[in-house]
């Protein structure tokens, strides 16, 4: 199976973290501020800013969604040489969506000029692992229908959520100050206000599109490995989630990034790619030309290049998707292989290795190998 062809789109409106830390709603304390210039992120692409909105109540747009969708996927669908009809199956990833339902792929079909027929699924929630689970989902379709195209979209568009947690936010605590606290429910609850003023500052919003068929040029998927919550809780690390407020038609949103990240992230790629390679692993590794590693902050990014032992310059382009475009979710994968397919030059048999890790708590391993 190949990856024939990789897209990517952002919004037009561009953030500085300078700019977004004038605007926020309120003052950081320095030791805070450096926390976020501590993520890596210099700057992102944003579909809106609602944190500023005055509105008591907002929704997400689905119009500049689907746009984006669409001029990604049409991107993909040219650069492959193909036309939406020969496109014989949809796949969408997504974490967020202006509907829990509809899906995303639902919202797709008829907006690409796809037939209505045409077959279509959506998997929502795999975060940072959602590239690769899409590409599995696409080997098991081409299994049974060897001559098909897929058509694979990823939205990393997640900002809306990270905006809306801090909309009228009044003061944002220092973490150190935080772990003193004594009240337990008072100290969650300024934990949670750190947390969300971290994810304000480290998403940005961005599609990623590609054309997944058994022809024989591109980029050949040679395997990818998927390992989940090895402890019954460690989900509980990173997490989205609903939550009801005591008035009709009320609704909360709870997310969370626990300090164990780093540490879950460098055990959980190492278990993946010890399933991915086995006794081979530490010469794969090495002999991997890039490695395309999800772009989840600076701080992890280094801990896993130095745990696993790479050369800084393989994670170049992880680097520079975090500094430029921030945390893209499941979209940061096929963003950085984009980057590097079109700006380093490779023979065949060259390889990329992928990893992504995240919320969940889940870590997947791939190989990429160059074919032409």
């Amino acid at each position: 199976m190949q990856i024939t062809q990789l897209s990517t789109a952002v919004p037009k409106n561009e953030y500085s973290t300078k700019k977004l830390m004038e605007e926020f709603p309120c003052e950081l304390p320095e030791s805070v501020a450096q926390n976020v210039l501590n993520l890596g992120v210099l700057r992102r692409s944003l579909i809106s800013q609602s944190a500023l909105l005055a509105e008591p109540e907002t929704t997400m747009n689905v119009a500049s969604l689907i746009d984006l969708c669409l001029e990604a996927c049409q991107k993909a669908v040219k650069g492959a040489d193909l036309r939406f009809r020969d496109v014989n199956y949809l796949i969408t990833a997504y974490d967020t969506s202006p509907f829990l339902s509809p899906g995303l792929s639902q919202l797709l079909v008829p907006r690409l000029g796809l037939e209505p027929f045409v077959r279509h699924v959506n998997a929502q929630g795999n975060a940072s692992t959602a590239f690769m689970k899409t590409l599995q989902l696409a080997e098991d379709h081409l299994a049974k229908q060897p001559k098909d195209n897929v058509l694979i979209c990823i939205s990393g568009v997640s900002s809306f959520w990270f905006q809306n947690q801090v909309r009228d936010l009044k003061d944002v605590m220092e973490i150190g100050k935080i772990s003193s606290i004594n009240d337990n429910r008072r100290k969650q609850m300024e934990l949670r206000k750190w947390v969300a003023t971290m994810e304000f500052f480290l998403f940005g919003d961005g599609v990623a599109a590609a054309v997944v068929s058994n022809k024989s040029e591109g980029l050949k998927v040679n395997d990818i490995v998927e390992v989940t919550n090895i402890d019954s809780k460690d989900y509980v690390a990173g997490f989205a989630r609903l939550t009801f407020l005591n008035e009709p038609f009320k609704f909360g949103f709870h997310s969370h990034l626990g300090k164990e990240i780093p540490d879950l992230g460098v055990k959980y790629t190492s278990l993946a790619l010890d399933r991915l390679f086995g006794k081979e692993a530490k010469n794969r590794m090495k002999a991997a030309k890039k490695w395309a590693v999800h772009t989840g902050s600076e701080k992890i990014l280094d801990a896993l290049a130095e745990h696993h032992g790479a050369e800084k310059e393989k994670f170049r382009e992880s680097h520079e998707v975090l500094r430029e475009k921030g945390n893209l979710a499941g979209a940061s994968l096929p963003f950085i292989i984009d980057r590097i397919a079109s700006r380093n030059k490779f023979s065949r048999g060259d390889t990329i290795l992928m990893l992504g890790y995240g919320w969940g708590f889940s870590a997947s391993a791939g190989l990429l190998e160059f074919c032409s």
